[in-house]
């Protein structure tokens, strides 16, 4: 499989987070769009025993990686720093990786340094929407019904980057590029028929993840499912978080039901120790079988997440 940077210039708000398994599903809908329903189900053919023909990450700052929430002991000590500054820095500069974990706090920075002027990277606004009837064309009972839905505005200074890992020997470069723009053009997410969720693909560049000599865990860059694959519990630190997902695309107005069977994950920026790892991808896929969802039998979901190769050293 190889390895690709994309970076996408977001242009409209969004209703839903940029995480790699919410973009892999909606780049399956995209496949099935562009290319056909036979083409994704030859591409999905293998995905939950072990191979994936792609595997998405959530979308960082230009230049930047999460930094992952270990215990303190893991990094040295900031002297003189002040503990709320601290507990602020979240991104870690890419070319940083490669240096000892101990000194990547001190690297790491804050949403104001990445942008360069805002406390944040994003503003997040309530939407005021209101519930109508399609049969009687009018509000709810009481003759109004409204609710709210969050929108993120991300600065449009900052570009933002995800990498994918392809085979390109089942879906090509260029047709997974068209794919993804596809959904730039419709809209990611939730609300993209109101325009939210828009963004182009100005780079699309083979590229290669970093990785440490020594290496015994690796750092995730997606939300993934490590249930069940052997890693040590001990020397592994992440947050879960349970995935309530529902169907996109023409599935929400099939029979049945919308949402999914919910599932539980490990946060991105995960640090699971390992034997002899290597930078490519760690997880497994879920569903397949009827066992995601009762609309759509073959439904499966990213379990899978990019890593990159870490040596964790053990402090007491």
């Amino acid at each position: 499989m190889k390895t690709y940077r994309i970076t996408l210039n977001l242009k409209s708000a969004f209703a839903t987070p940029l995480k790699g398994d919410t973009l892999f599903g909606q780049l399956c809908w995209a496949i099935r769009n562009r290319l056909g329903e036979n083409r994704l189900t030859e591409l999905l053919n293998g995905y939950t025993s072990g191979q994936p023909f792609a595997v998405v990450s959530d979308a960082f700052p230009q230049g930047y990686l999460p930094l992952p929430k270990l215990p303190g002991r893991f990094y040295d000590k900031i002297e003189g720093a002040d503990r709320k500054i601290i507990k602020k820095r979240c991104w870690l500069p890419e070319l940083i990786v490669n240096k000892p974990v101990t000194q990547w706090l001190a690297q790491a920075k804050t949403a104001s340094d990445v942008s360069g002027q805002a406390k944040s990277l994003s503003e997040k606004h309530p939407q005021p929407h209101n519930t109508i009837n399609r049969q009687t064309n009018t509000t709810g009972e009481g003759g109004f019904a409204p609710y709210s839905i969050e929108q993120e505005w991300f600065l449009t200074s900052v570009a933002w980057t995800i990498y994918l890992l392809l085979d390109t020997e089942r879906l090509s470069q260029d047709d997974c590029q068209q794919c993804l723009q596809d959904i730039g053009n419709i809209g990611f997410g939730r609300d993209a028929s109101i325009g939210l969720g828009k963004f182009s693909v100005s780079e699309f560049a083979e590229t290669t993840l970093p990785g440490q000599a020594g290496a015994n865990a690796c750092l995730t860059l997606a939300p993934c499912a490590p249930q069940g694959l052997g890693f040590d519990s001990k020397n592994s630190f992440y947050q879960l978080f349970t995935r309530f997902g529902r169907h996109g695309d023409i599935a929400v107005h099939q029979e049945g039901k919308p949402f999914k069977n919910p599932v539980l994950l490990a946060q991105t920026a995960a640090m699971f120790a390992v034997q002899s790892p290597a930078s490519g991808f760690i997880g497994q896929g879920i569903g397949g079988n009827g066992e995601l969802s009762k609309t759509l039998s073959t439904t499966v979901h990213q379990g899978y997440a990019l890593s990159i190769a870490i040596h964790l050293q053990e402090r007491t």
